[in-house]
């Protein structure tokens, strides 16, 4: 596997805080204005990755306080939060190895700093009728989650066909196919990544109940967004840092030190430290979102996503004038571009 420091992991998919803040921002943004232009989030999705909109529609002030309400970025961070929680169960349950479980999470953090929550619910998996429409919005997260898993289980070699993971857990394996491309081309196709469960091995392969507690702390840090922030060594370093303060069987800054001496980093032990802290930081204030938590962004989820009595009614009305519609009225949506 290459070196981290020459990865596209390292030259494409490390930010500062205000450029992630600036990537959740658009992206919510952009599927807001979906909404306001198509009064849906909702496109469908091809097994190419081709997306497509339904026409846009045409609103008055009078139906302004009866459309959607989009979900806000702090909603949408605890859509991901969830579902990321319901990957590591599916990994668990399949019994993956800790680097699918981190890849498929990694994988599953980078399709949504793409796109928004709101977005990418196929059309054939919202219509399903065997499906409640409580069910409809956790579908589409779902789909996203075990394309995330099998696309991880394909780049680590340890391969489970789409059929047998569809089946583990009873969704149509097609379903995984059919998004699969769409994954590939969010993660504009970088799929090697590097994650810290690696690094604790190589920095502490001789003691084994340190290590076993690192990667307790490293599952911790893995749910936020340190990820999307910090090198795998910095983030195994920071799980260390605390399994030691359990253990206690290293000099902490000692042996930071002669890390740093012994990789010639240009980083300081004062930089170093700082970056351990603010990796604790994130792990501080991860919030799981509660139950109502869940049941109100639902709502809001299947309301953008046109499952409401109001928007049913109206789409019985624009069923009944389609005749009067103008071909010139259809419109592509935004592309990966």
């Amino acid at each position: 596997m290459a070196d981290f420091h020459t990865s596209t992991h390292r030259a494409n998919w490390i930010f500062s805080p205000q450029e992630l803040v600036e990537k959740y921002k658009a992206a919510n943004q952009r599927a807001i204005q979906t909404l306001e232009k198509y009064g849906t989030t909702q496109m469908e999705v091809d097994a190419d990755g081709s997306l497509s909109y339904p026409e846009p529609i045409a609103r008055d002030n009078a139906d302004k306080h009866s459309r959607p309400k989009p979900l806000n970025i702090e909603e949408e961070q605890f859509m991901r939060v969830f579902y990321e929680n319901k990957l590591r169960e599916v990994c668990s349950a399949f019994y993956f190895p800790n680097k699918i479980q981190a890849t498929a999470l990694i994988y599953f953090k980078r399709f949504y700093l793409q796109w928004s929550v709101m977005e990418h619910h196929p059309k054939h998996i919202m219509y399903d009728s065997s499906k409640s429409l409580s069910d409809t919005s956790s579908n589409a997260l779902y789909l996203c989650m075990l394309t995330c898993v099998y696309a991880a289980c394909k780049i680590e070699e340890n391969h489970v066909s789409a059929e047998e993971l569809g089946k583990g857990i009873s969704q149509d394996h097609q379903m995984i196919l059919n998004y699969e491309m769409i994954v590939y081309q969010s993660l504009e196709f970088d799929l090697i990544v590097y994650a810290p469960y690696r690094s604790v091995e190589g920095f502490v392969n001789d003691m084994e109940d340190l290590q076993e507690t690192a990667r307790l702390e490293v599952d911790k840090i893995m749910l936020t967004d340190a990820p999307h922030l910090f090198p795998p060594g910095q983030l195994a370093l920071a799980a260390l840092r605390n399994a030691n303060e359990m253990h206690r069987v290293l000099d902490f800054e000692g042996y930071l030190r002669r890390i740093l001496a012994r990789q010639n980093s240009k980083h300081t032990i004062l930089q170093l430290i700082e970056s351990l802290d603010a990796i604790d930081a994130w792990v501080r204030k991860y919030k799981f979102p509660t139950e109502k938590d869940m049941k109100h962004i639902n709502r809001k989820l299947k309301s953008c996503w046109g499952h409401s009595s109001h928007d049913d009614s109206k789409k019985r009305e624009k069923k009944r004038h389609k005749s009067h519609k103008s071909l010139n009225e259809a419109h592509n949506g935004p592309t990966l571009a």
